[in-house]
């Protein structure tokens, strides 16, 4: 499995206080060792059930490369143990987008806990990144809308959003439409699947496995590039050749939930977004137009742009 190329700086559990929240919020901050300026700051939504322990490949890679990466820990990890019978839990998706807008509100308190990124999180240059559920979360800050099942209407944000511009992202294994591409009992189980991406603008790299056949969807592994296609333009897709929900094993350097192992696939993922988050930040950083000509050609997949 790739590792980090440079010291990380990993503190967790720092915890947020939240009126009502039961309980407080949980994230993991992990940083570049022994820095001193300003760095970007990238927030990381797990996937449902995961926790802030989850996707060492990735944060591990991207604090290595220079981000400052915030991992909240949302109502639906497992860590929480929300009761069957929680009120919660038909908003589980408002109550990400809270946490997620906390986080970023909260990078005083952030700098404060952390002594290692004091005085280095830049406000000016904000990106999100999340997996599967956690790619909506992601996404809803740059702009997806969730639809109201009864009306088929927008559902209004639970919280202003964000704090921080957040400039792009990064969609891993995200959700598509739902409507007609839901599996028959879906939207009454999961009733935050049926999505609009008309208005999600901002870049974002879109991450898709030709081999994720989910349950939730009747249209096969190509739901997971809709992001990509019903957004408007100003996106890339990165496909994954063979790769399942996985994507070749992000949720962990032995997560038991990885089926489609394989560290290029991994690495391509590690690579491509790194690079697509430091050119999105700064134009005239040609980080993404370089890696993706080097990646033309290979075996592990394929990246098309509009």
């Amino acid at each position: 499995m790739p590792a980090p190329t440079a010291p990380v700086v990993s503190v967790a559990p720092v915890t947020l206080p939240v009126r009502g929240r039961r309980p407080d919020l949980r994230l993991r901050v992990s940083a570049p060792a022994g820095g001193t300026g300003p760095a970007p700051v990238l927030l990381f939504a797990h996937g449902f059930g995961s926790s802030l322990h989850a996707y060492g490949p990735l944060t591990d890679h991207w604090a290595a490369h220079g981000f400052v990466v915030l991992q909240p820990e949302f109502l639906d990890s497992r860590t929480v143990g929300l009761a069957p019978d929680d009120p919660r839990r038909p908003d589980l998706w408002r109550h990400r987008v809270r946490d997620a807008v906390r986080v970023l509100d909260g990078l005083d308190e952030i700098e404060q806990a952390v002594p290692e990124v004091r005085g280095r999180l830049d406000r000016d240059r904000v990106v999100a990144a999340g997996h599967s559920f956690g790619g909506q979360t992601a996404g809803i800050l740059l702009g997806l809308r969730v639809l109201d099942p009864r009306t088929g209407e927008p559902a209004e944000p639970p919280v202003d959003l964000p704090g921080p511009q957040v400039r792009a992202g990064v969609l891993l294994a995200t959700a598509g439409r739902g409507g007609d591409a839901l599996a028959p009992g879906v939207i009454e189980q999961l009733p935050w699947l049926d999505v609009d991406f008309s208005a999600m603008r901002s870049p974002a790299l879109v991450v898709m496995g030709d081999a994720d056949s989910s349950p939730l969807t009747t249209v096969g592994p190509g739901w997971s590039a809709d992001p990509y296609r019903l957004a408007p333009p100003g996106k890339s897709l990165l496909t994954l050749y063979g790769a399942e929900h996985s994507l070749g094993g992000i949720p962990g350097y032995d997560a038991a939930e990885t089926t489609d192992a394989d560290p290029g696939r991994v690495a391509a993922v590690q690579t491509l977004g790194t690079a697509y988050l430091h050119s999105a930040l700064d134009p005239a950083d040609d980080s993404w137009t370089r890696a993706a000509a080097e990646f033309a050609g290979s075996p592990v997949g394929r990246i098309e742009s509009r």
